[in-house]
């Protein structure tokens, strides 16, 4: 017990020492998030862009699909990455009004790797990843947008029509709301 007090007093010295000094502590998730973004790949279909090159920590995902119903759409993923990562999952928000089973209409994303598949040996590249195969391989399993999820399961071919429509930038009424698209085709 008396280490452990010891130790605590030894830790809040530290601190006192650095504030005094002047030294600003690094958080454990920008130092983390430093390396994450060093491996980001380029790859095809995906393009990563920081709007504030000082700040690493909120950033944005555009997916380009280059097969499957999202086929030439440019879908942009907002990403905020909390302070306590990579204990935390990132924050991610679709910014492109889209018709998908696991993308509600507010943008939300559902993606088990976000939630409760969280682990922090995962990076900003397997988000990436994840984000690129949501959108070339939809989920009905695991919806957020159920009216979606129920009609690809039981009309697949209306699903494919409604997609099809609204990458054309036709508007389509989703639980009783009118819902406008960009035009991809």
């Amino acid at each position: 017990m008396i280490k452990l007090f010891s130790l605590k007093q030894e830790k809040e010295k530290e601190a006192a020492n650095a504030a005094a000094g002047g030294e600003k502590k690094v958080a454990p998730g920008l130092i983390r998030m430093q390396k994450d973004v060093s491996e980001i790949k380029d790859s095809r279909g995906i393009k990563v862009e920081f709007p504030d090159k000082e700040d690493i920590m909120n950033f944005k995902i555009n997916i380009l699909p280059f097969d499957g119903l999202y086929k030439d759409g440019t879908f942009v993923f907002d990403v905020k990455v909390p302070k306590s990562y990579p204990h935390d999952p990132p924050k991610v928000l679709c910014e492109t009004t889209v018709y998908h089973p696991n993308i509600d209409m507010e943008g939300h994303v559902c993606l088990n790797i976000l939630r409760e598949d969280w682990k922090p040996v995962l990076t900003i590249n397997s988000v990436i990843m994840g984000l690129q195969f949501l959108m070339l391989e939809p989920n009905a399993d695991d919806p957020l947008n159920k009216e979606a999820a129920n009609q690809m399961t039981s009309n697949y071919q209306g699903f494919t029509r409604d997609v099809d429509r609204s990458m054309r930038g036709q508007s389509l009424t989703i639980g009783q709301k009118r819902y406008s698209f960009t035009a991809f085709r």
